[in-house]
């Protein structure tokens, strides 16, 4: 029974182990993942702090920085705890194992001591022609084969289990330097966390000694993002009622034909075309492609606290991306040009159609595309704008149109993060 239980536990060590390789690949996935943000971001830093101009754009990049790099550390924490516990594992299963040998060593010593003891040939024999019949002395003989094979067999399973556990002693030791590494990473992110956080307060003090200007700034800002709701919502509307007036042209025709005809859907995005390319749009909701190929958000959606002036708020409709300027901007999706518009001070505008889906693509200096245009994922439809700190802004947005409505969705939580 006892040996019975041996083997389960080894079983449920080795199944433990596997999904701990499994929750280390995740981990280690994500550390790149994360890793990649902050050499984008250092990149971005390093092109606004050589246009010897403290800006906004600079504190934002560094404040990204920073919870990017606090969430590397959080991410080595986890990998320590995980290499902690392989560590233990392992050592559990090692214990398993010397039981074992321990064990099958105690039952070889009881063969050997019964071998040596009946090693005489001559008693073997009268051990097979001692039986009462010839069946029995097949068996006798049978026997003593088999006593022979499983001498082999002991000593196999021995030196298997032995090999088994300087193989798990070499996995300790593997884990143990992971563990000595990450925790070298740990400290190293630490310094560089303290590094960003003196630069944040110098650029800090510089920048608020400007508060008239970016107050001013600010409210300039405010009133491009007003006038491109604006624009969206007039833009979205237009093509809605193009859709219902063709619909319903569609219709009459169809009626004069044959007035017995049902009537078409009540909307054309409600078609079967339309519902499919919505469901897709959906189903790819966190793994869609980002619209620059590499940058940092430094404004978030929703409500935002300015990174500098005490008490001041911005609301934003989408997300601002910084990124080199000139950077080429991308279709997160197949998808219809249903707009391209300038706004004054703020570049060109793109809407994409997806369904009953819609990107906004706006702060761009050039557009590739016209309206009615298909295009696919990635493809290039336009160029980001250059700001005067040497970087480039995309403001992107997701809405939702539901009939006549439209809704405003956080486009983090839709693009590959």
């Amino acid at each position: 029974m006892k040996s019975v239980i041996n083997i389960l536990v080894f079983i449920g060590l080795v199944a433990s182990g596997v999904l701990s390789q499994s929750n280390t690949q995740n981990l280690k996935k994500q550390q790149k993942k994360i890793e990649r943000k902050i050499s984008n971001t250092k990149n971005l830093l390093k092109k606004v702090t050589n246009s010897r101009k403290e800006s906004l754009s600079e504190l934002q990049l560094i404040n990204s920085q920073i919870e990017s790099r606090e969430s590397l550390l959080r991410l080595y924490d986890r990998q320590v705890l995980l290499a902690e516990g392989t560590i233990q594992q392992k050592q559990e299963e090692i214990d398993v194992l010397n039981e074992r040998v321990e064990k099958l060593k105690g039952q070889y010593k009881d063969m050997v001591i019964h071998a040596y003891k009946s090693r005489n040939k001559n008693g073997q024999m009268m051990f097979v022609l001692s039986a009462d019949n010839y069946y029995e002395a097949q068996k006798r003989n049978k026997y003593l084969k088999n006593v022979t094979v499983l001498h082999k067999k002991q000593v196999a399973i021995i030196e298997t289990n032995q090999s088994k556990i300087k193989s798990e002693i070499a996995a300790i030791e593997v884990e143990k330097n992971r563990k000595e590494s990450l925790l070298a990473q740990k400290r190293r992110e630490r310094e560089e966390i303290e590094s960003d956080r003196q630069k944040k307060e110098d650029v800090l003090a510089k920048i608020q000694q400007k508060e008239s200007s970016l107050l001013a700034e600010i409210k300039a800002n405010q009133i491009k993002r007003q006038a491109l709701k604006k624009k969206i919502a007039e833009a979205i509307k237009r093509e809605l009622a193009e859709i219902e007036r063709k619909r319903k042209e569609a219709e009459r025709k169809r009626r004069e034909e044959n007035p017995d005809l049902a009537k078409l859907p009540g909307f054309a995005d409600e078609s079967s075309e339309g519902r499919i390319i919505s469901k897709n749009f959906e189903k790819n909701r966190g793994t869609l492609p980002w619209p620059v190929e590499s940058g940092a958000i430094i404004e978030g959606f929703g409500k935002n606290k300015h990174p500098s002036l005490k008490d001041v708020y911005t609301n934003n409709n989408g997300i601002d991306i910084s990124c080199r300027p000139g950077s080429p901007i991308r279709a997160i999706f197949s998808g219809e040009v249903t707009a391209v518009f300038p706004i004054p001070g703020a570049g060109r505008v793109i809407i994409l159609k997806h369904g009953n889906y819609r990107t906004v693509y706006s702060n761009l200096k050039e557009s590739f595309v016209s309206i009615g245009d298909k295009v696919n994922t990635k493809t290039e439809i336009g160029l980001v704008l250059s700001t005067e700190d040497s970087l480039g802004t995309l403001h992107f947005e997701v809405h939702l149109v539901s009939g006549m409505t439209t809704k405003s969705l956080n486009p983090a939580l839709w693009i590959d993060r």
